[in-house]
């Protein structure tokens, strides 16, 4: 084999290759540790500045704006300046975007520093999908796509464990100043241990193309290859109307809209956990809690889903996934008598409901090519989360304007219900 991309594609996946996916995981872990940190630190927020719910409901909304734009814009640079300058960049504004929150004595100054976190989060998402993928080989994608996913809700998982240690001992900014130091942990990381993805090399050929690719090559156990395989350069900017192109159109537009709608029910429960725990009557350390068992779920779903992607097609376990989701949000709607009952059922709506989500990112990675698998991510992504900005703004405004928690998780349940419609509609084979 003279092409690198096959020699990648047909052997075994090296202790290196594994590594890479391993980073990647923990990044995704980062991003949900980010993410939810403004959830643990709600409650403490809305105590120390006397805000409503409706208020409270857009300041949680802020980082899936940032997301949006960040995904979309920074997605496309991820196709043409690399995967690995994208997610050190974006490590970089999502640092500040932490600490700069931790200073914030209103809402509109929160909101503000919510918003670059959030173009560094929606940045970094795309182009880990797309890493992941292209240093995984042809047998094990769809499981470290998964995998990597899955991250989410095991950053989730520990930050949220020492979020409520923090919430113990100091106030809510201790949250977002460890989130900047985790965050700038992962520098040195990504850049002395993840090279740059052999196949967007390959989409960039230049003078040292061959031996770039030969050293990554050596770092996976391969052997050196002579020449680079014949091929023609891509276009230094790949326009995003790409995606709407006879051979990608539906399949953008149906991924699109299932990450949109599932999305929207995926924040109501991550978002509104804390709060609506500690309106029961609960601390709000017991809260980061409940919110930790939802991801525990979250991360169980991952796994088992990852698992079944050697036996069972990814549409197939997506399609079932966003049926429970549906149905477990219903029941956590519904109110527990205890605080026990409360995290059960919060574990099994995180199981599905993450299930689903990362079922979505399988199938974006598996449904684009690599010259538009970033920008492709990166649009789904980005419009999917411009659009859940709404869900918790939505439910804030649902519960100000008296609407009880049950009648409010049945409206956001139907997010799942068109996420499973469309992907009913998808190809049965990716383009």
């Amino acid at each position: 084999m003279t092409d690198p991309r096959d020699i990648i594609d047909q052997r075994p996946m090296s202790r290196f290759q594994w590594g890479v996916v391993a980073i990647m995981v923990g990044l995704n872990a980062l991003d949900g540790f980010d993410v939810l940190s403004i959830s643990f630190a709600s409650p403490g927020i809305a105590k120390a500045w006397g805000i409503d719910r409706a208020a409270l409901g857009v300041v949680l909304s802020m980082e899936l704006i940032g997301m949006s734009i960040g995904s979309i814009l920074l997605g496309g640079l991820a196709d043409r300046m690399g995967r690995r300058r994208t997610i050190l960049g974006c490590l970089l504004v999502m640092a500040a975007g932490m600490y700069l929150a931790s200073t914030a004595h209103d809402v509109t100054t929160l909101s503000a520093w919510r918003v670059l976190t959030g173009l560094g989060i929606g940045g970094m998402l795309a182009a880990t999908n797309a890493a992941v993928a292209e240093v995984s080989n042809a047998a094990r994608r769809n499981l470290c796509v998964v995998l990597m996913a899955g991250g989410y809700p095991v950053g989730a998982i520990i930050g949220g464990s020492i979020a409520a240690e923090l919430l113990k001992r100091f106030d809510w900014p201790a949250v977002f100043e460890f989130g900047a130091i985790a965050t700038l942990c992962f520098v040195p990381i990504v850049l002395f241990f993840a090279p740059e993805s052999i196949a967007f090399e390959m989409q960039r050929p230049g003078e040292r193309t061959l031996a770039r690719v030969n050293r990554t090559l050596a770092r996976m156990g391969h052997g050196a290859i002579e020449a680079l395989p014949s091929m023609t350069r891509a276009p230094a900017r790949l326009p995003l109307a790409a995606l709407f192109s006879p051979a990608l159109a539906r399949t953008t537009l149906l991924l699109t809209l299932a990450y949109l709608a599932h999305i929207m029910t995926f924040y109501f429960i991550l978002k509104w956990i804390p709060k609506i725990v500690v309106d029961m009557g609960f601390a709000p350390a017991a809260a980061a809690g409940v919110l930790v068992w939802a991801n525990v779920g979250g991360a169980s779903g991952s796994l088992v889903l990852g698992l079944l992607t050697t036996k069972v097609r990814l549409r197939t376990l997506a399609v079932a996934a966003m049926a429970a989701s549906a149905v477990l949000i219903g029941i956590f709607g519904r109110g527990q008598a205890d605080l026990t009952e409360l995290a059960l059922v919060a574990a099994a709506a995180g199981f599905f409901t993450n299930a689903g989500v990362v079922s979505l990112y399988g199938l974006l990675a598996q449904s684009f090519p690599t010259d538009v698998r970033a920008t492709a991510t990166g649009f789904a992504i980005g419009v999917g989360r411009g659009g859940s900005a709404l869900a918790p703004a939505l439910a804030g405004f649902l519960f100000a304007a008296g609407y009880g928690l049950q009648l409010v998780a049945i409206l956001m349940a139907l997010g799942s219900v068109i996420a499973l419609l469309a992907l009913l509609a998808l190809r049965d084979k990716p383009v």
